[in-house]
């Protein structure tokens, strides 16, 4: 791909981790680690992917994306705010009473959400429904979501699963972000649900493997998922848990806890250096 665009959307990404760790260090709460693994994706969603209009989010013919892993909110929110849904300050107010960002999305409340989120095994069954309704209205609209592996195993994900196969929702495009880590440990050890692969395809689902914290990979996964019809796609994204931080990168005690301010300093500056050598290459 144009290198420009490349190295554009690398910086975007760096944009998202940094707007989250100031969103979550200010808040003194939230859940850093599967925000940032997930910031790659959500750069390309928003900045090279989705048919969106900050003007009209509620345009009946844009994209739409379901964070189903809505702890990992503060990501998405950098990603709203970079993309001009409203002001970057208001990410400092994260998760305090009369903000509007609270500690999962609101669709209500906050523009460019399309769903509301945060109970874990829900959101694939909303973005089912949407996807559904825009293909029999015939609309040329793509369905997105974003779910984690740890609630992959929740009972109401994998009927969803099935619910997407037998409604031969090609218009629908699912990201697992397999960090591996989940609140109490390893997934594989608390309850080991994979392979994703095999589960899917047995489901009747196209599946798609990648480097999820890879731009490029991304880019090209989401090109294959639209020319498959009749059935949906998984991106199986492998990724990195606290990924672009030294000190969060696959540990697990980052899923849910704030760096201090003396930890949020080090992190906005390893994240800055990132940006300055993007943006000087």
């Amino acid at each position: 791909m144009n290198e420009s665009i490349l190295k554009e959307l690398k910086i975007k990404a760096a944009r998202i981790r940094r707007g989250a760790i100031m969103g979550v260090s200010s808040a003194g709460s939230g859940h850093p680690g599967g925000s940032l693994s997930i910031a790659d994706i959500l750069a390309v969603l928003y900045f090279h992917e989705m048919k969106t209009d900050i003007h009209n989010p509620k345009d009946e013919s844009r994209d739409r994306l379901v964070l189903s892993k809505g702890h990992a909110a503060p990501a998405y929110y950098a990603a709203l705010a970079e993309r001009g849904y409203f002001n970057v300050a208001e990410l400092e107010k994260l998760r305090q009473i009369d903000s509007m960002l609270q500690g999962h999305p609101d669709m209500v409340k906050i523009r460019g959400v399309d769903m509301s989120t945060g109970s874990l095994g829900q959101g694939l069954s909303a973005a089912n429904g949407m996807a559904l309704v825009l293909k029999r209205k015939k609309k040329d609209s793509h369905v997105f979501c974003i779910l984690g592996d740890g609630e992959m195993q929740e009972g109401q994900i994998w009927e969803a699963i099935m619910t997407s196969a037998h409604y031969k929702l090609d218009n629908l495009t699912v990201f697992v972000d397999k960090n591996s880590l989940q609140i109490d440990g390893v997934v594989s050890e608390i309850m080991n649900n994979t392979p994703y692969e095999a589960k899917f395809e047995a489901f009747g689902w196209n599946t798609i493997t990648i480097d999820g914290n890879d731009i490029t990979q991304i880019i090209d996964g989401i090109n294959l998922a639209k020319k498959v019809k009749g059935k949906p796609t998984v991106i199986i994204c492998e990724t990195i848990k606290g990924k672009g931080v030294s000190y969060m990168e696959n540990q697990v005690g980052w899923h849910g806890a704030a760096p201090n301010k003396e930890q949020a300093k080090v992190a906005l500056s390893e994240i800055d250096a990132i940006i300055k050598a993007l943006e000087v290459e």
